[in-house]
């Protein structure tokens, strides 16, 4: 395969750290890739990402703050979008008018009729778009959705997920490090980030791929997390000590399948705990818990004497069985334990074959629509809401499935 040039487009801490961890890597380990533009609205960032490319040995990149100017540039294959959530949509439709493939950081969406202008720009263009959810490579939700597909856990019924993350120092201090959640926290009350959580579900679930979602429902607690622990750790001086913040502590979204299963997501970012996604699968012939790393399947377990704590860290015993071959093949690198290795990977060999990816844009759309859907759901009191098919009814018999080495979708299962 050729090697990919590419423009990035956004460096915070997610963009920078991907560019150091990974894509860098990429470039001056395997050759894989070549940066051609960085860009970033505030020109420091720009020239830091630039700085990181120099020093790494790498030629100095084409450095801007106008993310246009990156699209204007004709050898450019892809751009990789890390910028604000309020900017992702906007900047994957110009990318995808300009003819590049679309590498598109997670994030919600703020309106249903942006995440169908990302469908519609994608199909008019043919175009692609990869949602860059590295969460659908985690070991263990990969391990889960072979298990599933082997039979292990019978019928799925029920998945949970979860943003369980103690968020509060990074969003009280967003005006300082210049982050977009501390504006989103007090403007708005949502199920923010849902695809670190639901993405996985989708896979095994086989959203978009033989299902989809029919409807929705979001309740969000009261906001006393964030306020009490600025005035724990601020002067009354501060701005933010009398804030008032819009963004419920802990925000529940039920959703419910064409197939009859349901699942609950959660966000947790405000109040103390642990980290956690809260992966849980319920089949009628196992589960996995992640919160315990365990499994449990009928007939191995006494499910009448059971006592949790001898089965936690269990899954380990089923690698040997149950492992996806992409972690029976990888060697440790990469950010957040190999899976941002595995998503760009994924995303590299994408578009080098100019092929759908793994997780299309109408992933990308569904995924994203959760945020705008819950934001409507909670202000009408939990509302129960359709969820739009943005495959336009292709859903139930797709035949454009690609077979990837870094693929997560078997075709098998929806020629049925």
């Amino acid at each position: 395969m050729k090697k990919l040039k590419y423009g990035m487009i956004g460096f915070g801490c997610r963009g920078l750290g991907l560019l150091k961890a990974v894509l860098l890597p990429m470039q001056t380990e395997e050759s894989l890739i070549e940066t051609v533009a960085v860009c970033d609205l505030y020109e420091d960032r720009a020239n830091d990402a630039a700085k990181a490319l120099v020093d790494a040995g790498c030629e100095r990149p084409f450095v801007t703050t106008d993310y246009k100017q990156v699209l204007d540039i004709k050898e450019i294959d892809a751009v990789i979008i890390s910028a604000a959530w309020e900017a992702h949509i906007d900047i994957a439709v110009a990318a995808m008018k300009a003819g590049k493939y679309v590498g598109l950081e997670v994030g919600g969406a703020y309106s249903i009729e942006d995440c169908w202008r990302l469908v519609n720009t994608s199909e008019e263009t043919g175009v692609h778009c990869m949602l860059l959810e590295n969460c659908c490579y985690g070991k263990r939700e990969l391990m889960a959705l072979n298990m599933y597909r082997q039979g292990a856990l019978g019928d799925v019924v029920h998945c949970e997920g979860g943003y369980h993350h103690d968020l509060r120092y990074e969003i009280s201090n967003g005006k300082e490090n210049r982050h977009y959640r501390l504006r989103n926290y007090m403007n708005r009350n949502c199920e923010n980030y849902p695809t670190h959580e639901f993405g996985p579900i989708a896979k095994i679930l086989d959203i978009n791929n033989g299902n989809r979602i029919l409807s929705l429902s979001s309740t969000a607690s009261c906001s006393k997390g964030l306020h009490e622990y600025i005035t724990q750790n601020r002067e009354e001086s501060d701005p933010l000590y009398n804030a008032q913040f819009a963004q419920g502590d802990v925000v529940t979204t039920i959703m419910k399948t064409a197939k009859g299963q349901t699942v609950t997501i959660v966000l947790d970012t405000t109040l103390p705990r642990a980290y956690s996604r809260g992966f849980t699968i319920r089949g009628t012939k196992g589960a996995y818990f992640e919160d315990t790393d365990s499994v449990f399947i009928d007939g191995e377990h006494n499910k009448f004497e059971w006592e949790p704590k001898k089965l936690w860290g269990n899954a380990a015993e089923y690698e040997d069985k149950y492992l996806h071959t992409l972690w029976k093949n990888y060697v440790p690198r990469g950010g957040h334990d190999g899976m941002d290795w595995m998503v760009f990977h994924a995303f590299y060999e994408a578009v080098s074959k100019n092929v759908r990816p793994p997780i299309d844009v109408y992933d990308a759309a569904l995924y994203m629509s959760i945020t705008a859907l819950s934001e409507q759901s909670i202000s009408m009191g939990g509302a129960v809401l359709s969820v739009p098919d943005f495959t336009h009814g292709k859903w139930h018999n797709r035949s454009d499935i690609e077979e990837l080495e870094y693929g997560i979708d078997d075709i098998k299962e929806y020629i049925r």
